[in-house]
């Protein structure tokens, strides 16, 4: 009989905010133990919470990005339990009136080659809500301890509609959200310092159903490729129990993904285990149009339309958008850099391939480059008007990284410039190449436009590498025409 998975994600996305959701201390990551508290992330009697406009505007914005429908009126509740992260025994968040209800995720599914774009499909939400992190357990051999710093952080829960079928289709899905959010400024989505968290609801059921199959819940996905493989191995083991004639049981699995396996934590909680109600301390928040239209004009162009338009505005090739498409700072870069040259697919080739690399190996952010999008675009129109050879050109490129120094200047100082070439003395070496390859001229007379390349690489060999490309194309051609 045959299965299919069904699989929804809940991904908790830390807002980034100077302080935190309810109470003015600050916000952050990375400080010792329990400083950034104060009385009302402690949960000391007395006090009460005060709501961050920053946290709501960021989750306005972020439904935006993602087309939900943002409530006109939305309201906090309590969630009870006991567990020692939460000082308070309950954690504030939204239960039925949420801020954000469902929009979607666009996803890219691999394509058949690397180099070209894969099916496109989108992904619905079932919601999205704001609420308060919780603090942190540090398990040691022999006790745990309880770290209050991330306490009480904006935390917005992010639901998916069970319409993912494959662990790739959750791992792209997962990709996409987390550039979304770094796109919009609302997270840096950071899943080694717990700004991003997911947990995967996994179901199997026999292909052409409709009706849920037994779901399992997993925790402890701790990076994007953990997600897709814990998916995939729970997709694995709730086949094998059924085909082995068992019974799956609604539970709440950990996935290790160090060594592949997974353990039954709890049954899973529903709904009324928690006794929401609402917040007696929080008012309603009413969110009308002018403060939606506020957002909406700060919105950024998201990845896959930036790449949509790349594709059409500069005819780049697939391969090199999806380069510089998911960092928003390195597409307004190569934008810039495009725009001073003139020349974007040469200007794109510079960034990913030279610029990605030196940066890469210098452990330096984009930011810290001593090489911003003019030098690029210099270099470009250096090498375009033959002024410099290619290879010449990558030497400049590699000390313009190190110095900053303006490409021309180090040409000039190296030496690096191309040598004028005898215009008499190279006509006769395009000659001897086009006399020497009679099938290459046939093919290119028939049309064939890369047969022009087979008299290049003879005529550089005899210009022993100095001559410019560009003359020697024109003179290819011209003297190719003339011969009818």
């Amino acid at each position: 009989m045959n299965y299919e998975a069904v699989i929804g994600l809940e991904v908790h996305v830390q807002v980034k905010t100077r302080s935190k959701m309810f109470t003015r201390v600050a916000a952050g990551y990375g400080h010792e133990p329990n400083t950034l508290t104060d009385p009302v992330v402690l949960a000391l009697p007395g006090t009460l919470p005060l709501m961050n406009k920053a946290a709501l505007d960021a989750i306005i914005k972020a439904g935006l990005l993602l087309g939900c429908e943002i409530a006109p009126v939305c309201k906090w509740d309590r969630k009870n339990y006991f567990y020692p992260d939460s000082p308070k025994n309950y954690q504030i968040s939204q239960y039925d009136q949420p801020i954000c209800l469902c929009g979607t995720v666009e996803i890219e599914l691999p394509g058949p080659a690397r180099n070209v774009m894969g099916e496109h499909k989108t992904i619905p939400l079932t919601r999205i809500h704001l609420e308060e992190d919780v603090g942190k357990l540090n398990h040691g051999a022999t006790d745990s301890l309880v770290d209050y710093n991330r306490a009480g952080t904006p935390l917005m829960e992010i639901v998916s509609e069970p319409a993912m079928h494959t662990a790739e289709e959750a791992y792209a899905y997962l990709t996409s959200l987390r550039a979304t959010m770094i796109y919009g400024g609302i997270s840096d989505c950071d899943m080694e310092k717990g700004q991003l968290r997911c947990d995967a609801n996994i179901s199997i059921r026999h292909v052409g159903e409709t009706k849920l199959g037994v779901k399992v819940e997993l925790k402890n996905l701790n990076s994007i490729s953990f997600v897709r493989d814990g998916i995939s191995h729970e997709i694995k083991r709730q086949l094998a129990v059924v085909e082995r004639g068992g019974t799956l049981v609604q539970e709440t699995r950990d996935y290790d993904g160090q060594t592949g396996t997974s353990q039954s934590l709890r049954s899973k909680e529903m709904a009324h285990d928690y006794r929401y109600f609402p917040d007696p301390d929080l008012m309603p928040v009413q969110v009308d149009e002018a403060w939606k239209q506020r957002l909406r004009a700060e919105c950024p162009e998201l990845p896959f339309d930036k790449q949509r338009r790349f594709l059409e505005q500069y005819q780049l090739p697939y391969t090199l958008t999806s380069v510089l498409v998911w960092d928003r700072t390195l597409a307004d870069y190569f934008e810039e850099a495009a725009k001073l040259s003139g020349k974007p697919q040469a200007a794109g080739n510079w960034i990913a391939n030279d610029l990605l690399r030196e940066l890469g190996a210098a452990h330096h952010a984009l930011a810290d480059s001593k090489v911003r999008p003019a030098h690029v675009a210099a270099l470009v129109q250096l090498v375009d008007s033959g002024a410099v050879l290619t290879n010449a050109a990558k030497e400049i490129f590699v000390e313009m990284f190190a110095t900053g120094e303006q490409p021309d200047a180090i040409a000039d100082r190296k030496g690096l410039k191309a040598a004028p070439t005898d215009v008499g003395e190279l006509e006769q070496w395009c000659c001897d190449a086009i006399a020497a390859n009679a099938k290459a001229v046939d093919e290119f007379k028939a049309g064939k436009e890369s047969a022009i390349n087979a008299f290049k690489g003879p005529v550089m060999k005899a210009a022993k590498g100095k001559a410019n490309p560009k003359v020697i194309d024109e003179t290819l051609r011209r003297l190719l025409a003339a011969q009818g």
